[in-house]
């Protein structure tokens, strides 16, 4: 992961502002409420799945749509996870994902990764994670680019096929030294939640950690082969509940074609959002979960969401195994 802000790009030209109203629709969130209205960006959305606009929707999304599972953001100051790790002195925040920082103190990593290993008893999957699996079951959704490491995705029965968990995953393992791959993941994972230690290789005696990205490590092999073709066949970006701040994926809004619809749902805006240079930008302002849930019924879908959301409720991880 690298940590590198996305930096705004210049618009040229001055365009009719009739045209520039009809390519931006920007909706403030107000408190959930069962008998809102949906905004004109929701309502939109929802009539470009329905209309089939829209059919090979790319999915960006951050730590925004796992907070209401009980899982703290990284950066929110005072409840965030990296001002939650400073009793143990970090240089800087970031050092928990520091590779030489966790060789000579790997106890705040242990600390987080306890925290999050997704054993499905602690986190179940949010609303908008369910979203993603019934956009995936209409035949709505090319992939989900996930940010997050919390595994809610995999969880919420998203087919492995149309998932990036662009910063790594729990369910596998390697040695930070030799790179040998963990045999026992039950054992890592005892050793990491029940002992609170890091786990060592037997063969060379490193420190074992989840596969997850580092600062200075590469994303995984697939999310360089996928999405060169992906932000080709998109015909929609749907952004979730982040800030695009880390790049490379901070960038993929960016990549997409100009013809493409893009629409963010987040507290406040980012990256580009909304831009001139695609075929259209919708923008809502207000937390992922009730958004999505007014998407939902305006689809008809509402029902199924809610069925499939109670029964991630009552179940620990459905695919053990799956990696």
């Amino acid at each position: 992961m690298t940590q590198e802000k996305e930096s705004k790009k210049d618009v040229n030209g001055v365009d009719d502002i009739v045209d520039e109203l009809a390519k931006v629709t920007v909706s403030e969130g107000a408190k959930p409420d069962e008998s809102r209205e949906p905004s004109e960006a929701l309502k939109k959305f929802a009539s470009w799945i329905k209309d089939e606009k829209v059919s090979n929707i790319l999915v960006v999304t951050g730590a925004g749509i796992s907070v209401s599972a009980g899982i703290p953001d990284f950066r929110s100051p005072g409840t965030g996870l990296y001002d939650n790790l400073q009793k143990y002195n970090l240089p800087y925040p970031e050092a928990v994902f520091d590779l030489q920082f966790f060789a000579r103190n790997p106890k705040p990593f242990v600390t987080l990764a306890k925290e999050l290993w997704p054993t499905g008893l602690t986190f179940k999957p949010t609303i908008t994670h369910c979203f993603l699996t019934l956009l995936s079951r209409k035949d709505k959704l090319l992939r989900v680019y996930s940010q997050n490491i919390d595994g809610l995705e995999h969880l919420a029965q998203l087919p492995t096929e149309r998932l990036v968990e662009c910063h790594g995953h729990f369910r596998t393992a390697s040695c930070t030294r030799c790179g040998r791959s963990a045999d026992d993941m039950d054992e890592i994972r005892k050793t990491v939640i029940e002992e609170q230690k890091a786990p060592t290789c037997r063969h060379c005696k490193g420190y074992i950690k989840p596969d997850i990205v580092f600062f200075g490590e590469g994303l995984p092999s697939h999310f360089h082969a996928l999405l060169p073709r992906d932000v080709k066949t998109a015909d929609c970006c749907l952004v979730l509940g982040t800030s695009l701040q880390v790049a490379p994926v901070s960038m993929i809004p960016d990549r997409v074609k100009r013809s493409t619809r893009r629409v963010l749902i987040n507290r406040e805006k980012v990256g580009t959002f909304p831009s001139r240079q695609f075929k259209e930008d919708l923008v809502e302002l207000d937390e992922c979960d009730e958004s999505i849930r007014q998407v939902a019924q305006l689809l008809g879908w509402r029902k199924e969401l809610e069925e499939l959301y109670a029964q991630t409720q009552s179940s620990a991880d459905p695919n053990p195994e799956e990696t």
